[in-house]
Protein backbone atom coordinates (compact mmCIF):
# COMPACT_ATOMS: atom_id res chain seq x y z
CA UNK A 1 0.00 0.00 0.00
CA UNK A 2 2.92 1.99 0.82
CA UNK A 3 4.33 1.76 -2.68
CA UNK A 4 0.74 3.16 -3.98
CA UNK A 5 1.01 5.99 -1.79
CA UNK A 6 4.23 6.92 -3.15
CA UNK A 7 3.18 6.15 -6.75
CA UNK A 8 0.63 8.84 -6.48
CA UNK A 9 2.68 11.40 -4.62
CA UNK A 10 5.48 11.41 -7.64
CA UNK A 11 5.01 13.73 -10.15
CA UNK A 12 3.26 11.95 -13.83
CA UNK A 13 6.23 12.09 -15.99
CA UNK A 14 5.19 10.27 -19.00
CA UNK A 15 5.45 12.28 -22.35
CA UNK A 16 2.18 13.02 -23.48
CA UNK A 17 1.56 14.39 -20.03
CA UNK A 18 4.65 16.48 -19.23
CA UNK A 19 4.83 18.11 -23.33
CA UNK A 20 0.92 19.18 -22.41
CA UNK A 21 2.06 20.41 -19.09
CA UNK A 22 5.12 22.55 -20.80
CA UNK A 23 3.19 24.13 -22.92
CA UNK A 24 0.68 24.94 -20.38
CA UNK A 25 3.07 26.49 -18.35
CA UNK A 26 5.25 28.39 -21.55
CA UNK A 27 2.02 29.90 -22.75
CA UNK A 28 0.37 30.58 -18.97
CA UNK A 29 0.92 34.24 -19.67
CA UNK A 30 -1.03 34.28 -23.25
CA UNK A 31 -3.89 31.97 -21.72
CA UNK A 32 -4.34 34.03 -18.40
CA UNK A 33 -5.06 37.00 -21.13
CA UNK A 34 -7.80 35.40 -22.82
CA UNK A 35 -9.17 34.17 -19.96
CA UNK A 36 -9.53 37.40 -18.89
CA UNK A 37 -11.05 38.07 -21.92
CA UNK A 38 -13.44 35.79 -21.73
CA UNK A 39 -14.21 37.12 -18.16
CA UNK A 40 -14.55 40.30 -19.67
CA UNK A 41 -18.28 41.99 -18.92
CA UNK A 42 -18.67 42.03 -23.04
CA UNK A 43 -17.59 39.13 -23.62
CA UNK A 44 -19.31 36.44 -20.84
CA UNK A 45 -21.71 39.14 -18.81
CA UNK A 46 -23.12 40.64 -21.73
CA UNK A 47 -23.69 37.68 -23.76
CA UNK A 48 -25.24 35.54 -21.21
CA UNK A 49 -27.76 38.08 -21.00
CA UNK A 50 -28.14 38.66 -24.69
CA UNK A 51 -28.98 35.52 -24.79
CA UNK A 52 -32.49 35.99 -21.97
CA UNK A 53 -32.62 39.23 -24.21
CA UNK A 54 -33.20 37.20 -27.09
CA UNK A 55 -31.09 39.56 -28.34
CA UNK A 56 -28.73 38.38 -31.87
CA UNK A 57 -25.69 39.35 -30.17
CA UNK A 58 -25.41 36.47 -28.43
CA UNK A 59 -24.41 34.86 -31.50
CA UNK A 60 -20.77 36.85 -31.33
CA UNK A 61 -20.18 34.75 -28.50
CA UNK A 62 -19.11 31.76 -30.87
CA UNK A 63 -15.96 34.06 -31.77
CA UNK A 64 -14.44 33.76 -27.89
CA UNK A 65 -15.57 29.76 -28.42
CA UNK A 66 -13.13 29.44 -31.07
CA UNK A 67 -10.72 31.40 -30.10
CA UNK A 68 -10.32 28.99 -26.69
CA UNK A 69 -10.31 25.80 -29.06
CA UNK A 70 -7.81 27.07 -31.29
CA UNK A 71 -5.85 27.65 -28.02
CA UNK A 72 -5.97 24.84 -26.43
CA UNK A 73 -5.27 22.92 -29.79
CA UNK A 74 -1.81 24.30 -29.54
CA UNK A 75 -1.34 23.46 -26.22
CA UNK A 76 -1.54 19.65 -27.23
CA UNK A 77 -0.71 19.96 -31.68
CA UNK A 78 0.12 16.20 -32.04
CA UNK A 79 -3.36 15.05 -30.73
CA UNK A 80 -6.79 15.89 -30.90
CA UNK A 81 -9.37 17.09 -28.89
CA UNK A 82 -11.90 15.09 -26.66
CA UNK A 83 -14.82 13.50 -28.98
CA UNK A 84 -17.46 14.86 -27.07
CA UNK A 85 -15.97 18.32 -25.90
CA UNK A 86 -15.55 19.12 -29.91
CA UNK A 87 -19.42 18.00 -30.52
CA UNK A 88 -20.48 20.12 -28.38
CA UNK A 89 -18.20 22.66 -30.03
CA UNK A 90 -19.64 22.51 -33.35
CA UNK A 91 -23.35 21.97 -32.05
CA UNK A 92 -22.39 26.01 -30.74
CA UNK A 93 -20.50 27.32 -33.51
CA UNK A 94 -20.98 28.14 -36.90
CA UNK A 95 -23.92 29.42 -36.62
CA UNK A 96 -25.36 32.58 -38.00
CA UNK A 97 -27.97 34.75 -37.11
CA UNK A 98 -31.87 34.35 -39.02
CA UNK A 99 -34.99 35.86 -38.21
CA UNK A 100 -36.50 32.67 -37.48
CA UNK A 101 -33.89 31.70 -34.98
CA UNK A 102 -36.31 33.98 -32.67
CA UNK A 103 -39.51 30.98 -33.08
CA UNK A 104 -37.12 28.36 -31.34
CA UNK A 105 -34.70 30.33 -29.75
CA UNK A 106 -33.53 28.01 -27.08
CA UNK A 107 -32.76 25.53 -29.38
CA UNK A 108 -31.14 27.43 -31.66
CA UNK A 109 -28.68 29.19 -29.21
CA UNK A 110 -28.17 27.76 -26.28
CA UNK A 111 -25.82 25.16 -27.04
CA UNK A 112 -23.79 28.29 -28.21
CA UNK A 113 -23.92 29.49 -24.66
CA UNK A 114 -22.67 25.49 -23.67
CA UNK A 115 -19.53 25.73 -26.28
CA UNK A 116 -18.62 29.22 -24.22
CA UNK A 117 -19.01 27.99 -21.31
CA UNK A 118 -17.25 24.16 -21.82
CA UNK A 119 -14.51 26.09 -23.72
CA UNK A 120 -14.12 28.80 -21.14
CA UNK A 121 -14.37 25.79 -18.18
CA UNK A 122 -10.74 24.24 -19.67
CA UNK A 123 -9.41 27.54 -19.98
CA UNK A 124 -10.00 28.35 -16.44
CA UNK A 125 -8.81 24.90 -15.47
CA UNK A 126 -5.72 25.21 -17.29
CA UNK A 127 -4.59 28.64 -16.27
CA UNK A 128 -5.54 27.22 -12.62
CA UNK A 129 -3.58 24.40 -12.68
CA UNK A 130 -0.46 25.92 -14.63
CA UNK A 131 -0.24 28.42 -12.01
CA UNK A 132 -0.49 25.94 -8.67
CA UNK A 133 1.44 22.64 -9.86
CA UNK A 134 4.98 22.38 -10.46
CA UNK A 135 4.43 19.37 -12.26
CA UNK A 136 1.85 17.09 -13.05
CA UNK A 137 0.27 15.12 -10.25
CA UNK A 138 -0.34 11.27 -10.93
CA UNK A 139 -2.74 11.49 -8.68
CA UNK A 140 -4.96 14.21 -10.17
CA UNK A 141 -7.42 16.93 -8.49
CA UNK A 142 -10.29 17.21 -10.33
CA UNK A 143 -10.23 19.70 -12.91
CA UNK A 144 -6.77 18.90 -13.79
CA UNK A 145 -8.00 15.39 -14.60
CA UNK A 146 -10.54 16.70 -16.62
CA UNK A 147 -8.17 19.17 -18.81
CA UNK A 148 -6.05 15.74 -19.23
CA UNK A 149 -9.25 13.87 -20.72
CA UNK A 150 -10.20 16.57 -23.06
CA UNK A 151 -6.41 17.21 -24.02
CA UNK A 152 -5.35 13.52 -24.12
CA UNK A 153 -7.99 10.99 -24.76
CA UNK A 154 -10.48 10.19 -27.10
CA UNK A 155 -13.84 9.15 -25.59
CA UNK A 156 -13.71 5.72 -27.28
CA UNK A 157 -11.51 5.33 -24.25
CA UNK A 158 -13.62 6.56 -21.16
CA UNK A 159 -15.43 3.64 -20.19
CA UNK A 160 -12.96 0.78 -20.29
CA UNK A 161 -9.99 3.15 -19.09
CA UNK A 162 -8.07 1.93 -16.27
CA UNK A 163 -4.51 2.92 -15.39
CA UNK A 164 -2.83 0.15 -17.13
CA UNK A 165 -4.52 0.85 -20.73
CA UNK A 166 -4.23 4.55 -20.20
CA UNK A 167 -0.59 3.79 -19.52
CA UNK A 168 -0.64 1.50 -22.47
CA UNK A 169 -2.25 4.38 -25.11
CA UNK A 170 0.23 6.83 -23.84
CA UNK A 171 3.39 4.44 -24.76
CA UNK A 172 5.07 4.01 -21.45
CA UNK A 173 3.55 0.47 -20.26
CA UNK A 174 1.76 -0.80 -17.33
CA UNK A 175 1.10 1.18 -14.17
CA UNK A 176 0.83 -0.34 -11.09
CA UNK A 177 -2.37 -0.77 -9.47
Amino acid sequence: MEELEDYYKDPDDRPGVQELFDNIVAELPSLEKLLEECNDHWAYEDKVYRFYHQSYKVYRLQSSTQEVVEKLRLLAPNRTLNEWFMTIIREGTGKEFKVEDNQNWLVVTRPILEAFFHARYFLEMIVKYGKELDAPPRLMPSGWASVRRTQLHDTRYSARCSATTDAKWMGIGTVPL
